[in-house]
């Protein structure tokens, strides 16, 4: 696991400017960062909320090409911003929480210290999570969406069950009348596939998890589908409406007919973990799952 901390000279700082402790914990790791000599590069709305006199650039996507470590302070929502946005760069990304649960965000905001002494000492291990991606017609209009977590088609504010053929490698599995089915990626099965009774995935694992939302027929149920699978889905019935979403952002409404096709994506992130953190420890912890030692 220990690794030359000597590649790490340019740390970028990104956070959210919708979180107000997140300006306070930006600025006592830009002084850490600083006192180990080391050179703080922000993104510029990150710099002017937590008032920070240092390099700049515009967005995480440049940051990423000027930095060798991304610091993402906020929650997951945040991490899955900044991952769509920087997809397809080696630059590691370290999640710190900023209030909230927070499977991507693994330092808690009172470790940031003991967290960059581990960077800096080199005890962190990297982890390639895979980026699924949506392409298809929506209302008319040619849609490409990508994300960390999940796709997901749902209805929208009309309490009525919307109708949906999904496919696999050309081979049907069923129509779905449910109020949504989500697409999850590996990293994605703690989000909110985990609430609607998917699977847990180890984030990675080489699978996708198809999980109805709220099925008319009790006997759908999640299925696990390898990730190097094509799902098509076709909009049924023109109402309700139903809309596809991407790690919780619309991407558009989609008409009667309409198909989306979701698969893997060529791009990929990297996120660092650091010595003696786990996935399965996150959950442990996070989930507060609690059992008798035999």
């Amino acid at each position: 696991m220990k690794k030359s901390a000597d590649q790490f000279q340019r740390i970028g700082l990104v956070g959210n400017a919708e979180k107000s402790a997140c300006a306070q914990s930006v600025r006592a790791a830009a002084r850490l960062i600083a006192r180990a000599g080391r050179q703080v590069i922000a993104e510029e709305t990150t710099a002017r909320h937590s008032r920070l006199q240092c390099e700049t650039r515009p967005n995480a996507a440049e940051l990423a090409g000027a930095v060798d470590l991304i610091l993402v302070f906020g929650g997951d929502g945040t991490m899955l911003h900044t991952a769509r946005q920087i997809a397809g760069s080696r630059t590691p990304m370290l999640g710190i929480n900023i209030g909230s649960l927070g499977f991507l965000t693994a330092v808690p905001s009172d470790k940031i210290a003991e967290a960059l002494k581990l960077v800096w000492a080199g005890e962190f291990k990297f982890e390639t999570r895979a980026l699924i991606e949506a392409t298809g017609v929506c209302h008319g209009k040619k849609v490409k969406a990508t994300a960390l977590n999940d796709i997901v088609i749902t209805r929208g504010a009309v309490s009525r069950l919307i109708a949906l053929d999904v496919s696999v490698n050309g081979e049907l599995i069923t129509r779905y009348r449910c109020d949504g089915l989500i697409l999850s990626s590996p990293t994605g099965s703690t989000a909110y596939s985990l609430a609607a009774g998917g699977a847990i995935v180890l984030p990675t694992a080489d699978v996708f998890a198809l999980t109805p939302i709220c099925p008319h027929a009790l006997s759908n149920r999640s299925i696990i589908l390898p990730l190097s699978a094509t799902l098509r889905v076709k909009a049924i019935n023109t109402q309700p409406s139903a809309f596809l979403n991407a790690d919780g952002q619309i991407v558009g409404e989609l008409d009667a007919n309409d198909e989306i096709t979701i698969r893997r994506s060529r791009r990929a992130v990297r996120l660092m973990r650091l010595a003696h953190s786990s996935f399965l420890e996150a959950m442990r912890r996070k989930l507060h799952w609690r059992g008798t030692y035999l």
